[in-house]
């Protein structure tokens, strides 16, 4: 979208009755706690600004954001701060890769292809599985669809998805099954924060769901989830943190018939929460059914390498109503990020980003332990996050103002006294000791700690 609206107000408030509407309806579905005061704009009443007046002061208030780059940040909950190698930006930001959408007549981009299919290999090979589409929008919309592959290979309309899922990817689920009056059961935890033991049965499940690493961390087991899939004539389906497959074995090892996840972790800035770029694999007997794009390999008339859109379910355009999907195209630009980031670092790189990463989350763990203000939740190995449980009175989310003050960026509160903390391999150990030391004098204040 361009930066420049080349209409005046008079024109637009035109536009927009020509439709029914009015300017200030654009804005109803924004909540109204986080809608900017016409205060704030008293200028705009009037005359207007200048150009120059109106970049100033949305500078200002771009500056009010806090970044990570300006902060240490131990902030997870399904977007990670890896560091991300300075030729990606540059090569993304070529004219080749930049551009405004995906070609239709792709063909006739082979670079844009040949990326797609880089991308496509390496999903496979990390997850294990036959195929891979050429990406999805995000995590959340990928496990959505990777149970709405299920649901339409199986001819089954419900599903049953552990509770240790990503809640966000959990809502997602939900509203696309609930658009499509299908069933979505959710499985409580064990106590041991895992979904191992609280598998139903029952033949009327298309597939069971489980996220590994789930969203406190901790590791599934994917064995049992493929036994107990297969004992229910259920698909096997699982959201899984590609940087973690460097170090565990893969789904595909498994037999689990389904991978998705967020790709965000390979090398894409955080962006305040996206946009990102979601992934799905499966194997060999469900790729008709797979939703999106799948790019090829081929020859051409003169014998050389040359890359076709292999499947190319255009849903919106051609299934309209009956589309089981509402994804036609794929997240080209990111999708080709997270493949550079892959083919920079390659195997020995994103070991060394996973064991780094879980080295220094278990780090963190046992020093916050240490200083007895904090009990663990749950006891099972975990991958670069984890969540702990404060003492007595500790007031987590005043905690985590008072860090903010020491441009920390605390961990994410998931209820009144756990604390869900994530280390990446960008954290040096001196870091980690600094932020514990801080913790450990913030809490010596009565107000926070009252213990």
């Amino acid at each position: 979208m361009s930066g420049y609206v080349p209409i005046s107000k008079e024109k637009r408030a035109e536009l927009l009755e020509s439709v029914g509407l009015k300017l200030e309806n654009l804005f109803n579905a924004i909540p109204d706690e986080i809608k900017l005061e016409k205060q704030e704009f008293v200028e705009l009443q009037s005359d207007g600004l200048s150009e120059q007046e109106i970049l100033e002061q949305l500078t200002k208030l771009a500056e009010r954001n806090q970044r990570v780059d300006q902060y240490d940040s131990y902030l997870g909950a399904g977007y990670y701060d890896h560091y991300s190698p300075a030729a990606i930006n540059h090569l993304i930001n070529r004219q080749e890769f930049l551009t405004s959408y995906t070609p239709y007549q792709a063909e006739i981009s082979q670079g844009t292809l040949q990326a797609i299919f880089e991308w496509q290999s390496y999903i496979c090979r990390l997850t294990g599985l036959d195929v891979s589409n050429s990406s999805m929008y995000d995590g959340a919309s990928a496990a959505a669809e990777a149970l709405l592959l299920a649901c339409r290979q199986t001819r089954k309309e419900k599903v049953w998805v552990s509770e240790g899922i990503n809640p966000e990817y959990l809502k997602t689920i939900k509203t696309y099954f609930h658009a499509g009056g299908l069933e979505v059961e959710v499985g409580s935890l064990n106590e041991q924060g895992t979904a191992a033991g609280t598998y139903p049965t029952g033949d009327d499940y298309a597939a069971f769901m489980i996220q590994s690493p789930n969203f406190f961390g901790l590791i599934e087991d994917m064995s049992e989830l493929v036994t107990e899939a297969k004992s229910n004539n259920a698909l096997s389906a699982v959201s899984c943190d590609l940087i973690s497959l460097a170090m565990f074995k893969s789904p595909g090892e498994y037999g689990v018939d389904i991978a998705s996840g967020e790709a965000q972790p390979l090398g894409i800035p955080l962006n305040f929460g996206g946009p990102a770029v979601g992934f799905l694999a499966a194997n060999q007997k469900l790729m008709r059914k797979m939703p999106g794009r799948i790019a090829g390999q081929t020859t051409d008339t003169e014998g050389k390498t040359a890359y076709v859109l292999t499947i190319q379910a255009r849903e919106q355009h051609i299934r309209r109503e009956k589309a089981t999907s509402n994804i036609c195209t794929n997240q080209a630009l990111l999708a080709t990020s997270a493949t550079i980031y892959l083919a920079l670092n390659g195997r020995t790189g994103l070991r060394e980003v996973a064991e780094q990463s879980a080295a220094k989350a278990i780090y963190l763990y046992t020093e916050l332990i240490k200083t007895g203000y904090f009990d663990p939740v749950y006891s099972g190995p975990f991958f670069r996050e984890f969540a702990i449980k404060t003492k007595d009175n500790l007031d987590l989310n005043l905690l985590n103002a008072k860090l903010l003050e020491n441009r920390v960026i605390g961990g994410l509160v998931l209820t009144k006294d756990i604390w869900l903390l994530a280390v990446t391999e960008k954290k040096s150990k001196k870091s980690i000791d600094d932020f514990v030391s801080l913790v450990v004098h913030l809490l010596s204040d009565p107000e926070i700690y009252g213990g």
